[in-house]
């Protein structure tokens, strides 16, 4: 089992920029593929990024590419999202989450993004 905490969310104006942390402790957090997910207020969850192991593959929402570059430092157990150019439409409480085979397992609760227009 993994444990997830994100942080690095705040108020940001649009055009800016932030970066996110996901910290992962209990079994090892290279075993996992990693993922970000968002949840803007009324709307389902959807999918931003994710990567896999090694963080060798990377993969992007269509609504962030070429904004938004997921990382990863398996000597640190920690997962990133940068997020440049922020719009208001990035609005969300973005969580981090880890697969090991076919389904997204394991959820952090979660930072909130507030894009200022």
């Amino acid at each position: 089992q993994v444990q997830l905490v994100e942080s690095g969310g705040g108020l940001v104006q649009a055009g800016g920029s932030l970066r996110l942390s996901c910290a992962a402790s209990g079994r090892a957090f290279s075993s996992y593929a990693m993922g970000w997910f968002r949840q803007a207020p009324g709307k389902e969850r959807e999918w931003v990024a994710a990567l896999n192991w090694s963080g060798g593959n990377t993969m992007y929402a269509d609504s962030v590419k070429g904004r938004f570059t997921i990382s990863r430092d398996n000597a640190k157990n920690t997962m990133y999202l940068q997020m440049n150019s922020l719009k208001p439409e990035d609005t969300a409480v973005y969580y981090c989450a880890a697969r090991e085979l076919e389904s997204w397992d394991y959820w952090g609760k979660g930072t909130l993004v507030t894009v200022s227009s």
